[in-house]
């Protein structure tokens, strides 16, 4: 990410914060763009580019009083809610299919060994991001915030792997889901290393639907294990494919938005971004 996107991006994370923190007052335009240090103009125009839609609707999107009515009383995603409330047209994606292998136990217990992962870092509109990869699918995507600590967890997890940065079209196709060009999406396919019950919760959270949310408790209800809640906080906690992987989805049951391995903030921003998304798509 160049410096200017960089900046940019922490700017709207700390409007993002800022609102997620104050919704109940509902902030105008120019209380937010004064903590962040720019003109309203300036500010209306940065954030609706990165979001696609003004500051005052994204605020509603991410209303974590919104994401509660939601979830307690009208069990259907934000985006169902919002058009229900003449908030938004619902939208509707292309079909997505994301396919997910686990690793042979062979490749699981020798940690990758003779596998051949290739990877880059990319931007998107949550910062910067690193991309592994195999000839089978992805398998390793995190927000590389610092870059030299996200490739050494990518090479901790496979410490047996060859490793050769390079582009190549299972990444490309993966990175299409930021690009808002969905009709190039091809079919995504994912090869995780993982035991079977964290694949189990993986693949569940597939299902949930974008600009929709779930709970532990629901997530723990549709894998037929309600008593395991806790095993399966650990198993969201550990997923190593960010947003394609979508835990980002999952809040607790009082609504809040909880924990997030790449920061409550950008967990915020990304499920304000996907319900704003919705309005564009198709």
């Amino acid at each position: 990410m160049n410096a200017q996107a960089y900046i940019n991006y922490n700017r709207i994370a700390e409007a993002i914060e800022y609102i997620r923190l104050n919704f109940k007052q509902q902030p105008n335009l120019d209380e937010v763009a004064e903590k962040v240090n720019i003109s309203p103009y300036h500010f209306q125009r940065l954030f609706t580019d990165w979001a696609g839609v003004s500051p005052k609707k994204f605020l509603q999107y991410i209303s974590v009083e919104h994401a509660k009515q939601v979830l307690k009383d009208k069990q259907v995603s934000l985006a169902d809610a919002a058009y229900e409330t003449g908030l938004s047209g619902t939208g509707r994606l292309h079909d997505l299919f994301i396919n997910i292998e686990g690793m042979t136990p062979g490749e699981y217990k020798n940690g990758g060994e003779n596998l051949t992962i290739h990877y880059s870092f990319a931007e998107s509109p949550f910062g910067t991001i690193l991309v592994g990869s195999t000839p089978k699918g992805i398998c390793y995507m995190a927000f590389a915030d610092e870059e030299t600590y996200a490739l050494a967890d990518l090479k901790q997890r496979f410490p047996k792997a060859t490793f050769k940065q390079m582009t190549d079209l299972v990444q490309q196709n993966a990175l299409y889901f930021f690009t808002h060009d969905w009709t190039k999406l091809d079919q995504v396919k994912l090869h995780l290393k993982g035991t079977e019950f964290q694949l189990k919760v993986w693949e569940a959270l597939l299902k949930i639907p974008m600009g929709g949310l779930s709970t532990y408790g629901q997530i723990a209800n549709n894998i037929k294990s309600p008593k395991a809640s806790r095993a399966i906080g650990s198993a969201i906690g550990s997923n190593p494919v960010a947003f394609l992987i979508p835990c980002h989805r999952v809040i607790q049951s009082g609504g809040t938005m909880g924990g997030y391995m790449w920061g409550s903030t950008r967990k915020a921003a990304i499920i304000g971004w996907e319900a704003a998304r919705l309005e564009t798509v198709l």
